[in-house]
């Protein structure tokens, strides 16, 4: 699918994928919220969508299930290894960074990034 004439919502095939027209949200992007089971209404306002772009986007998705799902995996598969690939490349960099005393005058603000990343490792151990 493409921009209609008319200036209607539809799907279009761009280099970042099947995309809403007139945006730069894909269809991978609603994906995403629909597996997280939240409601259209509420993707609709994360993404500043019209009503119309979310339901062509919605109907779109239920006509063309299979392939939709296909390229999602396969969206889902580059976006796992990409992640794989740069923790790996910036791994020694992050552990040589975190040895590097804080410049001077910012202990204050290194303190109290050291205890935010005490208490977010902790949320995410508890909810593990």
């Amino acid at each position: 699918m493409t921009l209609q004439k008319n200036g209607k919502a539809t799907i279009a095939r761009t280099e970042r994928g099947l995309t809403i027209s007139g945006t730069r949200i894909t269809l991978y992007d609603i994906m995403d919220y629909l597996r997280a089971q939240y409601p259209p209404k509420l993707i609709r306002g994360l993404f500043n969508l019209t009503d119309e772009q979310i339901n062509v986007a919605l109907a779109y998705i239920q006509a063309n299930r299979t392939e939709v799902e296909a390229e999602y995996q396969m969206v889902l598969k580059q976006c796992k290894e990409l992640r794989e690939y740069y923790e790996k490349r910036n791994r020694d960099l992050q552990a040589r960074l975190a040895k590097k005393p804080p410049k001077p005058g910012m202990e204050a603000a290194w303190e109290k990034l050291q205890r935010q990343k005490a208490t977010h490792q902790a949320l995410a151990q508890s909810h593990a």
